[in-house]
């Protein structure tokens, strides 16, 4: 597969299921065609990339790992060799590159300098928890973690509770995942009775998948264990 002059975003699978079952056969193509990809974590791309291929050519790849702990002043020199004329890559660590990701940083000086943007087919999280949970999927937000302490995380909460009643729309967030149970005790006491709480757990996994959809009052009863499984929540409060 010839590849163009452009930025290559390129999804990583969410869980343990048969890469063949989740990622199109033209992304390992366009892996191949790459020496340059820009990862948030080295160790764990190349597992990904062998898992791939047990024959990539991991050493002829440069990577650049785009993290938290990355100097900002070092990301718009990333993009060198796609200014050479020579195609890029941009992976996550799971599921699809720039969306709740560090990826968005390198995307965004791309776009800036008029640099090609290619974004690949492959799983998210969050789009995928949003089709299963039955909710407003015309009108939606991914607010990405809520705060820690107590009071303003219940605060939050309520919040997008309103947010979701007044606007009509779907309110979507993420937990640390050993926090997963105390998320949604919390969730199905501050709430409204008759606001609707998707939990969805382990998507695409075939065996683990977890997709639920309850009022927060049956969620107050239910018994249930997601404790360090990673999960999405949505909650939507129609009028």
């Amino acid at each position: 597969m010839k590849l163009i002059n452009a930025l290559y975003l390129v999804p990583v699978n969410i869980s343990d299921a048969p890469l063949r079952d989740v990622l199109p056969e033209g992304n390992l193509d366009v892996l191949r065609g790459l020496h340059h990809i820009i990862v948030e974590n080295v160790r764990t791309a190349r597992r990904f990339l062998k898992r791939c291929d047990p024959a990539f050519d991991i050493a002829g790849v440069t990577f650049y790992e785009l993290n938290r702990h990355t100097d900002p002043t070092q990301i718009s020199g990333y993009l060198d060799a796609l200014r050479r004329g020579e195609p890029m890559g941009v992976m996550s660590e799971a599921g699809c590159p720039a969306v709740a990701d560090p990826g968005a940083a390198v995307v965004s000086i791309a776009q800036r300098e008029g640099l090609r943007v290619i974004p690949m087919v492959g799983p998210s999280s969050i789009l995928m928890a949003l089709m299963a949970s039955g909710f407003n999927g015309q009108g939606f937000s991914f607010n990405g973690y809520l705060p820690i302490e107590a009071r303003d995380r219940e605060k939050r909460i309520r919040d997008l509770e309103a947010l979701s009643r007044r606007a009509d729309m779907t309110q979507i967030f993420i937990e640390t995942p050993y926090r997963n149970n105390r998320m949604i005790a919390t969730l199905a006491t501050v709430l409204k009775p008759d606001t609707l709480l998707c939990v969805a757990c382990d998507i695409t996994d075939p065996e683990k998948e977890t997709i639920v959809t309850l009022p927060a009052s049956k969620w107050r009863k239910r018994s249930y264990d997601f404790d360090k499984r990673p999960a999405i929540f949505l909650i939507y409060s129609q009028h």
